[in-house]
């Protein structure tokens, strides 16, 4: 493969796909440890004061129809997204 005038050696594209692969795990596990410490701040308690905050605030015109899996997967990337915001990456 070429990148723009520098050939890239096989090994070297191979290391790349490694190191974002390895990035998506971290990513993935630091979004479960913020989901864990929110549910820990707020006492697990899902229809509480923050989560009814964050869902008016996320979803201004309510929820409009769209399902639970589409909304855990949201929340999920929500997660994802702090834990990126801490580390700033």
């Amino acid at each position: 493969m070429v990148c723009g005038t520098v050939p890239i050696s096989g090994l070297e594209e191979w290391g790349r796909m490694m190191g974002r692969m390895v990035g998506m795990v971290i990513d993935f596990m630091g979004g479960i440890w913020v989901l864990i410490h929110l549910g820990v701040v707020s006492r697990f308690k899902v229809s509480g004061r923050y989560w009814r905050w964050r869902t008016s605030t996320a979803f201004p015109g309510g929820t409009g129809g769209v399902g639970r899996g589409k909304l855990c997967k949201l929340g999920f990337e929500y997660a994802q997204w702090a834990w990126r915001m801490r580390r700033l990456r």
